[in-house]
């Protein structure tokens, strides 16, 4: 029995119990994938990250996540969690992390003067599809306008929309493989747009708070809204702030946000 230190931080926060909690395991070398399976379903959180020393020159660490039933090819929240253990637990040096993935590319985390961490992550633009009766049944509302990237995005009028859709999870399962943003520009002052996001299939009837989602998410409100600067706010039980930022020449999104260190230990497998 081999023993791994753990944490566990809340993303995309400055207090603790909102945001998105993250499972990190630092390992030394890969343990097989079944084993991280097995690790990251007794987690039971929306994902575990689990990092080893980079094995080439153009990372400094190699990075994987797993959610309670697959293993995933992008999250946001638990390579800010990775990051965060990093930067505030484990002395990283630097003032940023370059993380190589086997589908996402290179993924760097840069350290901000104001404490936020900025993830550099892939644009996914999304493309505009038929609202289908479908997709109305699973979320239990018509969309103004509905696009598709790894993720359907349904777009809504209004702010109370987004918060009052009831979704139905098993029809939500059969929409998409992978889940559902659901957004609306915000009616507060200095918040640009409110999402929600639903991932049935990966054991997550709804994500507190959903980096990845931003990879469509910025490039859409970015051009709706005229400016690439923007902040975010998923309106989840937990919630979470993002500040997010198109660089549309690059094809890229900067998701920043907050972190904090909830848990410390050790587990045994």
């Amino acid at each position: 029995m081999a023993e791994y230190s753990i944490y566990q931080v809340d993303a995309f926060t400055s207090a603790l119990f909102h945001g998105n909690p993250a499972a990190v395991v630092p390992l030394p070398d890969w343990l097989e994938g079944a084993l991280l399976q097995k690790i990251a379903t007794e987690n039971n959180l929306s994902e575990t990250a689990f990092f080893t020393r980079g094995d080439h020159d153009d990372s400094d660490f190699h990075l994987r996540w797993f959610t309670p039933v697959a293993e995933v090819d992008l999250c946001g929240h638990a390579t800010l969690a990775a990051a965060h253990v990093l930067f505030n637990e484990l002395d990283w040096y630097g003032e940023d992390i370059k993380f190589s993935t086997e589908k996402a590319g290179i993924l760097t985390v840069r350290r901000q003067q104001d404490g936020k961490l900025q993830l550099d992550f892939p644009a996914r633009v999304g493309e505009e599809i038929e609202i289908s009766d479908d997709s109305i049944a699973a979320l239990g509302a018509r969309p103004e306008k509905l696009f598709l990237a790894r993720d359907h995005m349904a777009i809504f009028n209004s702010e109370a929309e987004v918060a009052a859709l009831a979704p139905i999870m098993e029809k939500l399962a059969r929409l998409n493989d992978t889940g559902v943003i659901a957004t609306a520009p915000s009616d507060r002052l200095g918040i640009d747009f409110v999402s929600r996001f639903f991932a049935p299939n990966h054991g997550i009837p709804e994500d507190p708070v959903t980096g990845s989602a931003h990879c469509t998410l910025i490039p859409y409100w970015a051009k709706k809204l005229g400016k690439t600067t923007l902040t975010a706010q998923q309106i989840s039980l937990r919630g979470g702030d993002v500040t997010c930022r198109y660089v549309k020449e690059a094809g890229r999104v900067h998701i920043a946000g907050h972190s904090i260190t909830y848990l410390k230990g050790q587990i045994f497998v």
